[in-house]
């Protein structure tokens, strides 16, 4: 694939000349984008003034006595420029290289060199849409229904059943034949591996019905069906396809998976082009394709909401008061908000549809989260949209609700969106807890816990050590009281250790207190910890409060 050069900004030889020593801050009169250099004895560094988690800009680090360090102002993230490398989260990331270029001048040049836009390669020109030809239907949470001519095709089925153990449950209730519409689908996207995304239960009916319907996938380092066997779902078509290639399913539609660079190893979204005509969806991902993506596609969908994920809500000791929670997670949301409305502008989509954030903590045990993890709305964001972009329409989706792309792209005046009729259930009322709560209770009675043994085979098995941490894991109740004949132990991962008292040297501690049924699950299936932070099934301290991407 063809790599192609910008030049980013210019300086002259006076400008180049007053550059001091350290930290250098210059922003293009062009476009006014700003641009980081760093001054050593004489030798250039340059970056965009750009975080890689979520775009956020940088100021100088006021903790950095060598100025050498800028901190983003979003999450506080800090880049030392000297090296390039991410100082926190440490051992993580390291950021894009600008070339600096020296003219004969004495001034200089910051050229990007960039992997073309893959999805430029065999264009095509858009063709005339016929009413009915194209049309998307929402169903819940991520998942969508596209009519693409003759083809139909499901990305992210979660339609029954929780995800992440017990912690998240659907908010919208699914339209009643959504799993027959999954049957019949000639094609399924599944984005990535979490619960809410890859759903066990979903997939175990669809499995008993059509076990051969075409489901793709992107080649991410940590497969997506790594539990198939296990979770015993008879899937038998599943193709897992190399990011920025097209993938034509017939003469008119094709599509192409790209990766999240923050999260390549588990993060994916897609371009499906029908005719021309482009939809993106990003799901999940923080900064897919290295923040490159196609502008002016017919239709843009994208998550929303925040909450997907433990912090600060699971948080306990030190500054997690519920005041400092509440305001912290305020800003979080308000940032998100103001990150997609500016994402969604700078794309300039002829059309925008927030999803992917439609869940709820509503087990009754996770009354806490559900009150204290508040989440953005999809109205106040498309509103935001609307007054920043008034140009691009927005879409905010109901359960059954349909989008004909070909009424919408010939006037926005038309009735292009079918909303599910009156009198349709758009909530979900209820819910099947004890059914799936009982399933991960089974695990507690398990053999392997009637032998202590199973926790030094267990920490073996997942591999992870020569880090120095030592968390203290406690087995709870529901309510996060220890349970009198649990399990509470030392894990030491310098060197994969069970003490039975910390360890005298200096190291970060973590104690971390499991709700028995999930903990146990977890173990007997050897999933993620994800089903334990993400849903919202432990509670966590730790010393240094500082986090480490490892």
């Amino acid at each position: 694939m063809t790599s192609v050069q910008f030049t980013l900004l210019t300086l002259d030889s006076e400008a180049v000349f007053s550059l001091k020593d350290g930290i250098n801050f210059k922003k293009s009169p062009d476009d006014g984008k700003c641009y980081i250099i760093y001054k050593e004895n004489g030798e250039l560094k340059a970056c965009k003034n750009q975080c890689k988690h979520q775009g956020g800009l940088f100021i100088k680090d006021i903790e950095d006595l060598d100025g050498r360090t800028v901190q983003c102002t979003k999450h506080y993230w800090k880049l030392n420029v000297s090296t390039m490398q991410y100082v926190n989260p440490p051992d993580s990331f390291t950021q894009d290289e600008l070339d600096v270029v020296m003219t004969d001048e004495g001034g200089l040049q910051l050229v990007e060199v960039i992997v073309w836009d893959p999805w430029l390669a065999d264009p095509q020109d858009p063709q005339e849409l016929q009413e009915g030809e194209v049309t998307v239907t929402y169903l819940t949470h991520a998942c969508m229904e596209l009519q693409l001519g003759g083809k139909k095709m499901i990305f992210d089925p979660w339609l029954t059943g929780p995800a992440f153990a017990r912690g998240w449950w659907l908010l919208h209730e699914p339209p009643a034949d959504s799993m027959e519409r999954l049957c019949m689908a000639d094609l399924i996207y599944i984005s990535h591996m979490h619960s809410d995304h890859l759903s066990y239960p979903t997939l175990k009916s669809l499995s008993a019905t059509r076990p051969d319907v075409p489901i793709y996938v992107g080649d991410t380092s940590r497969p997506v069906f790594w539990m198939l066997e296990k979770r015993q779902v008879q899937l038998t078509n599943i193709n897992v396809v190399p990011f920025g290639i097209w993938q034509n399913i017939d003469e008119h539609l094709r599509f192409m998976i790209l990766k999240d660079e923050v999260h390549p190893e588990l993060d994916t979204c897609i371009i499906v082009e029908y005719k021309g005509h482009m939809i993106l969806n990003t799901v999940d991902c923080t900064r897919p394709n290295y923040g490159r993506l196609p502008h002016n596609v017919d239709l843009m969908m994208s998550d929303f909401a925040g909450g997907a994920s433990g912090f600060p809500m699971t948080f306990s000791g030190g500054k997690y008061t519920e005041s400092w929670k509440a305001d912290f997670i305020k800003n979080e949301r308000k940032k998100l908000m103001n990150y997609k409305t500016q994402l969604v502008k700078s794309l300039q989509p002829k059309i925008y549809c927030p999803f992917a954030g439609y869940f709820v903590e509503a087990h009754p045990s996770d009354r806490y989260i559900k009150e204290t993890n508040t989440k953005n709305k999809a109205e106040e964001l498309n509103a935001l949209i609307k007054k920043s972009a008034p140009g691009i329409t927005t879409w905010t989706p109901k359960p059954g609700a349909v989008l004909d792309l070909a009424l919408a792209l010939m006037s926005p005046s038309r009735k292009a969106i079918t909303d599910p009729p009156s009198g349709t259930n758009i909530y979900k009322d209820s819910w099947d807890f004890d059914l799936y709560v009982d399933e991960l209770n089974r695990a507690i009675t398990a053999e392997i816990f009637k032998h202590k043994s199973w926790i030094q085979f267990y920490y073996i098995w997942a591999g992870f050590k020569n880090y120095n941490l030592v968390v203290r894991v406690i087995e709870t109740d529901e309510d996060f009281i220890p349970i009198a004949n649990g399990y509470n132990y030392l894990v030491d991962f310098m060197d994969l250790s069970f003490p039975t008292q910390r360890p005298t040297r200096e190291h970060p501690y973590e104690e971390i207190k499991n709700r028995i049924g999930v903990m146990r699950h977890v173990v007997k299936n050897g999933l993620l910890w994800d089903d334990l932070y993400i849903g919202f099934q432990n509670r966590l301290s730790r010393e240094p409060d500082v986090y480490h991407h490892r």
